[in-house]
This record gives C-alpha cells, structure tokens and sequence, in this order.
C-alpha cells in the first residue's frame, strides 16, 4: 500500500495503467528479496505470503497458508534486544502497529530462520478489524551474529557456562521481582580445592579440560532448577529460584560436592579435586545482589577453614574468616617457635588379645587466648601455605622420637597430607628422621589419603617406591570414601588400610549398608595381604559387629581416646600394654555441649535462658522455674531460627525438650532449622508480637499491648 501512494498523482501515467503498474512493482519488490508481503485475517491467521518467503523456509504453499501465526512464529526470548516478556499472541491480540519485531520460524527447528516482522491493523469502513498488513524480512545471519556477539559477552568461552556478568544482572533482576513478591533465592558460591595443585602440576591445558568438565557435572547436577556460571578462574556461582529449605539445599551442596570430587580423566591422567560451597538465602541474608554475594562470601571462606570438601550456611555470627584466617596463620606459626604444638597418641589395638600394637599421632594445639583449637580448624590453613611442608617434617620427627621410648615392636603413624607428599624434599625429610632418631623404619607408618594421587603418577609411583626402599609401611586412610581407591591399591604398596570412622557410625542401623561395606573392606584386605585398622568404634555393639566381620585391629574410644606422651609413658611403666574395651552398650550420635543463649516463647511471653547441649531431635535448657512436662514451647535460636517443641524433662531451672521437628547439618558440624521465619510471617498467623524479640515493627501490628501474667519464673545463668 506504501508502494502504490508513491505512484498517485504521477504524471503521464494512465489511472488504467496503474493497477498493472502497481502489481509489477510489488512483484519486483518481492523477487529482489528486499522485503516480502504478508497478510492474516481477523482470526490471526495468515491468509497471504509472498512466494519467495515461502520458497525461503522451504515449505509448500498449502502447509502455511491458512495457519495461526502464532503456531508458525514465536518471539525469540534469546534476543539481547528484546525486553519484554510478552508472547506474539498477546501483541497480536493487541492490535496494535508491529515495527521490526524479531520472531523465529518454529515448524523447523533443525534450520532456526528468524524474520523482522511489521505490520498494522486492517480496519473496514465501520470500524471491524479485518487482520493485518504488513512486511517481513529474513535477518537470519544478522542475528545468528549478533547472538553470538551476545553470548560471547555474556559466557563464559571456556566453560558455556553464564559468566560474572550475566550472573550479577540475573541475580538483580531475580531479587527486584522477588522482593515485593515476598519469595526467595538461594545463591551458592563454589570454589574448587586443590585445583591451583592441578593446574601447576598438569599444565594449563589440562586445567582447562578439568574447568570443562566441571561445568558439565554441574549442569548434571543442577539441570532446570537453576542458573550456572563461572566467575572466576575456578570459582562458580549458583542462582537457586524460590529456594529456602536448608535441608534440600545441604542434599544439594552434598551431591554437588560428591559429584565435583570424583575422579577426572584429564590427557590421559587421573586428576582428583573437592569442592566448597557457601550458602546464602534471600531475604534473610539480604536482600540486594552484593549483600546477599558477601553473605555467601563468608560461608565459603567458613566452610575452607573448616576443613575443606564441605558447606556452610551464612549466619550472623560469621566475621571477616579471611582476617581470621590470617591472625590463625600467625599464631600458628608462633605456636610452632615456642613448642606450643603436641603429639597425641591414640593407641591401636589387636582384638585377639586387646594388646597395643602401635598408636597413631594427632596433633593438638592449645592457644593461650582461644583454648584448644581443632585440627580440622588449622590444619588446612596450614595447606593453603608453605607451613604443612614445616609442620608435617616436625610431626614425623616428633612421632619418632616419642616412639624409641616405647617397646620396639609397637609402631607410629603419622598423617601426611597430599601437599606434604608432593613436595620434592619428602623423602628427604622421612630419611633424615629415621637417621636423626635411629628408628627402625618399619616402625613408622604413614597414613595417606588418595588425594596423593592427584597429579602426575609417574612421580607419585616414584615416590612410592623411594618410600618403600627406605622400609617405612603406607596405609591409606579413610578408604572407602572415595570413589576409585581399588585402582589404587593394583599399583601402590599399601601395607594397611583404614576403615573409615563414616562406616562404623551407621554400621548398627538396620537401613545402612555400612556392616556390609566393612565386611567387604576386612575381606579385600586379607586377600591382598594387607592389614587392616577399623577406625572410631566407641560402643559395644560396634564392637560386637566389626569384630564379627573379622577386624583384628581397632583404633577407637572403646579403647582409648588419644593421650600425651607423658601419660603413654605412664601406662608403659605400669605394665599397661593391654588395654580392656570398655564403653556404652551402644551408640548413640554424640550430643553437642554448648552454651547459648537463646529466647524460649510460651503464649504471649518470651523468656531468656541458655541452652547446654543440643542434637538434632531435642536439647537441655537452663534458666527456668515451673516449666511443666508437656508444655509446648517454641525456642528462638536467632536469624528467624524457631524451633517447636515440648517439655520431656523438668527439674529445678533445667527442662529437656524434644523438638516437633528434626534440626538438620549446617554443614560445618553445626545444626540448623530447615526453615527461617520473619516477624511479620508470625504476626499474620496471629503470634503476639510481644513475644518477638525487639524489631522494628510497625505500630498497627502491636496491637494494644494486653497481655496474661508470666508462668514461669526466669534466674540467671553463668557460664560454668
């Protein structure tokens, strides 16, 4: 129609003519490829088409004429440019003017054509919409370009996954709508262990590879429930929709941990790293993209100082662990100068006579300010620097040493880490031990884990086999918890493995199939020759059952918890070299000791008292008079924590209470509720609010203030 206006009025050209002339330029028009026609009816559907836009998306005639626009395009949401969110039904429906809009030919998805679609409403006479009229061009290339000018932008090349861009603007986005919509998100940051090791000892090449399939295992993992992208050279983030149950994401965290730290085949290698993770849930640990990243932040960083291959939910008390970490790094560097560091030995004992056979060292460090400090705590500090390779050659020399005043045929094992192995002056270290100390070698045992094996093998064999040419035994550690320690075991020259404490905790329960793990364990080994040590048995009926499976050796608290030398000596000189089992007749999940204060909610009051120890189904509280048995009551543990729970126990100003539901793991030891809830959520299901601890409420919401008499009496408690 804009064609044939260009021709009324012009000159020497017959009104006859102009018709004809007209159709002649449209068919130019649309044979020259410039542009094509097209028309649809009331209904949306389309009644005409040029015939070389036919001819370009390859179809007949019959197979387009008379079909819905909409079943034939959609709006291509991959378009950088487009931003809004409407359908191609709804803007038709709309009937309003089309200009250049981007759709894409959906009947073929094989050959993907995208068009720039323009139109307007066809009105009769009166006013009754008739259709559309409009133009259509073929844009393919150029947007073929420009969505690959996009994703390059916007990820990440190495990997396909989103890069730090695309994450911070959909993290944005995702918080802007939830925010008035009152839902949440989870956001997890991971950082993968040891890879630096990998990519040092491998090659930048194969660091790459490794990245790769890393990020293919996480699209594995996490598949539709969220978005994923690296953001830094091995760091990835996570955006988790509508996501709040800390029980589903620790599973989550878990798996994706589990799945991270399998083995890699990289050029033709065996590669092995781990995987952190921090956790962060919005609302609650904020509510804008950098409060909500620094939450996480400081998770992960918890969740590495915590001994690695884990996670760890934000929570308020978390501070600055990068400072933390530091001041550790320090100290314990101070701690080494003034032989602040002690060997525990936790003895190894022979079923068959309950006689010591060795006993295994365990470091300890007792800070002069912060009291005894966990190895799990400092020992990866330790890692990340130059120090394990000063702390390990201290702890073998140390171990040696303490064991020449033992009886010569009870050996020493001392825990070696995969850094330590690596480094180039080990067996130089272990040599001059055995020199210095004048230990038989084959009284020293060094308990490895398989991470020794990341790297090149040709080296570790080497290593391997230098060890062994000096006399001192191997043993692997915590084996069965990885996922490829048989292959190990073909060409290492283990001595002895080392049943891990994991399988002895659940090897009681009925649902678990730890008894079978340790009888399969225990049965490997004496085919291959090996000893073998089943670790942290602590009850009878632990006991009973390793020992029914044929485990001939047993390091646990059934025998004895890890002692100093001094009083290692003692035993010695007493003639105690056969230690009696001795401990509860079964096991039950060790209940943690603490001391917390925490609010206690009863109808419309809320009381102060400490909480004193805490497990995942109830816990003992201080600090009330005249709490009955079976009273309900709804525990505050702090950041939107309530717990619902009833009085089991009442005595004096201490109550036992059984929780309504089950704490979970926050991943670092601790426990937390699944769920969090705000003030306001408690107001709407009618809780007074004079039972909340102080916020900033709005007046409307107090009410009047009225409330019953107190029915317990509150004391104060001291830190004991």
């Amino acid at each position: 129609m804009a064609v044939t206006s260009l021709f009324k009025g012009f000159s020497g050209v017959r009104d006859s003519d102009s018709g004809a002339l007209r159709r002649e330029v449209l068919d130019d028009f649309e044979r020259a490829g410039i542009g094509w026609i097209w028309a649809s009816d009331a209904q949306g559907r389309l009644i005409y088409l040029s015939d070389s836009a036919i001819e370009c998306l390859g179809r007949e005639n019959a197979e387009l004429i008379g079909q819905p626009l909409v079943s034939l395009f959609e709006i291509d949401r991959d378009n950088p440019d487009e931003k809004s969110d409407r359908s191609l039904n709804f803007l038709l429906s709309t009937r309003n003017k089309l200009n250049d809009l981007v759709v894409k030919f959906t009947v073929d998805a094989a050959k993907p054509r995208w068009w720039a679609l323009s139109g307007h409403p066809k009105l009769s006479e009166d006013g009754t919409f008739l259709g559309f009229r409009g133009s259509a061009k073929d844009i393919t290339l150029a947007f073929q370009r420009k969505l690959e000018d996009s994703r390059m932008a916007e990820f990440d090349s190495l990997t396909g996954l989103a890069n730090r861009h695309r994450m911070d603007r959909k993290l944005d986005s995702t918080l802007a709508a939830y925010r008035s919509a009152k839902r949440s998100c989870a956001l997890m940051l991971l950082d993968l262990d040891k890879f630096k090791y990998v990519n040092d000892t491998m090659g930048h090449p194969a660091g790459d590879d490794l990245l790769r399939q890393v990020g293919e295992r996480l699209r594995a993992v996490i598949g539709h429930r969220g978005e994923i992208g690296r953001i830094g050279g091995d760091e990835f983030q996570l955006i988790l929709p509508d996501v709040d149950d800390r029980g589903e994401l620790g599973e989550l965290a878990d798996k994706i941990i589990q799945m991270l730290s399998s083995p890699y085949q990289v050029e033709g290698k065996r590669a092995i790293i781990g995987a952190s993770v921090g956790i962060s849930i919005a609302p609650y640990d904020g509510l804008e993209r950098e409060e909500l990243t620094r939450s996480a932040d400081l998770a992960l960083y918890a969740s590495k100082n915590g001994g690695r291959g884990m996670y760890r939910f934000y929570s308020a008390e978390l501070k600055d662990v990068e400072q933390e970490r530091q001041i550790m790094l320090d100290d314990m560097r101070e701690a080494m100068e003034n032989e602040d560091l002690q060997l525990h030995y936790q003895p190894v004992v022979s079923t068959s006579d309950n006689a010591v056979v060795g006993f295994e060292a365990l470091m300890r460090w007792e800070h002069p300010e912060k009291g005894n400090i966990p190895p799990n705590h400092f020992i990866p500090v330790a890692e990340d620097s130059d120090l394990i390779n000063r702390l390990g050659e201290w702890a073998i020399r140390r171990a040696c040493t303490d064991a020449l005043e033992w009886p010569q045929n009870v050996r020493v094992a001392v825990n070696v880490s995969a850094k330590q192995f690596a480094n180039k002056n080990f067996v130089p270290v272990v040599m001059q031990a055995l020199s210095d100390t004048g230990i038989d070698p084959d009284r020293l045992e060094l308990e490895l884990t398989e991470t020794v094996f990341v790297g090149d093998l040709e080296t570790t064999e080497k290593t391997f086999e230098a060890l062994k040419q000096l006399g001192v035994r191997l043993a692997l550690d915590d084996f069965g918890t990885g996922y490829s320690s048989l292959s190990y075991l073909r060409s290492a020259p283990f001595d002895k493995l080392k049943v891990d404490k994991s399988f002895v905790d659940s090897c009681t329960q009925k649902d678990q199939n730890s008894a079978k793990i340790i009888s399969a364990i225990i049965g490997l080994s004496d085919a291959l020759g090996m000893d073998v040590t089943v670790e942290g048995v602590e009850a009878f009926d632990q006991f009973d059952l390793v020992c029914k499976k044929g485990a001939k050796y047993i390091q646990g608290w059934i025998y004895s918890k890890a002692r100093p030398q001094s009083e290692i000596l003692e035993e010695i000189a007493s003639g105690g070299y056969l230690i009696e089992p001795s401990g509860p007749d079964q096991y039950r999940p060790e209940r943690r000791s603490v001391f917390r204060r925490i609010g206690v909610i009863h109808e419309d009051h809320r009381y102060e008292a400490v909480m004193r120890d805490l497990s995942k189904t109830g816990s003992r509280i201080e600090g009330l008079v005249g709490v009955p048995i079976g009273a309900g009551l709804v525990l505050d543990l702090g950041g939107g924590q309530l717990v619902v729970c009833d009085v089991r126990r009442s005595e004096d100003a201490t109550i036992g209470v059984e929780f309504e539901t089950p704490l979970i793991s926050d991943g670092a030891g601790g426990l937390c509720t699944r769920h969090r809830v705000s003030p306001y959520v408690l107001a709407s299901a009618g809780m007074p609010l004079t039972s909340l601890p102080p916020g900033n409420y709005p007046n409307a919401m107090l009410g009047d203030g009225q409330r019953s008499q107190p029915q317990f009496m509150q004391v104060t408690v001291q830190r004991s």
